[in-house]
């Protein structure tokens, strides 16, 4: 698969508006589990809908990153994405905190959704930095 099919702008939106109603399905999905198994989310620190805006905009950052990198310097495609990661794993730490330290009943529900999360966006970016670098071959 080859990513020089999103090089003019009007590609590119197509590609954001996909990743956007992507993340929005997934958003609704998410919400529509925890209402029928009877989660109370008011009791989160954050909202879903803030955590999905939060991954989505970081992740988001790490692709367009990456895409940046790819255009300038091949052969930093892979230090870029560790470095861009590394990153987000720092502003996320920063939200994870307050949920760390929550004592809430929902507490253990709140932990796994978040890494769980971090996971899922991390393995879509993992999966395009794969597919770039696999361009090269």
């Amino acid at each position: 698969m080859s990513f020089n099919l999103f090089q003019t702008p009007k590609q590119q939106k197509a590609l954001l508006a996909l990743w956007i109603a992507f993340v929005t399905l997934a958003y609704c999905v998410h919400q529509a589990a925890f209402t029928s198994a009877g989660i109370a989310l008011n009791a989160f620190t954050y909202s879903l809908l803030t955590l999905y805006l939060l991954f989505g905009i970081l992740s988001i950052g790490v692709v367009l990153t990456v895409f940046q990198v790819r255009k300038r310097n091949f052969d930093s495609v892979g230090m870029s994405f560790l470095i861009a990661t590394s990153v987000k794993m720092m502003i996320c730490s920063l939200f994870l905190r307050p949920i760390l330290k929550s004592i809430s009943a929902t507490a253990a529900i709140e932990k796994t959704n978040f890494f769980v999360m971090f996971i899922v966006f991390l393995a879509i970016e993992t999966g395009v930095t794969i597919l770039i670098l696999n361009e090269k071959q």
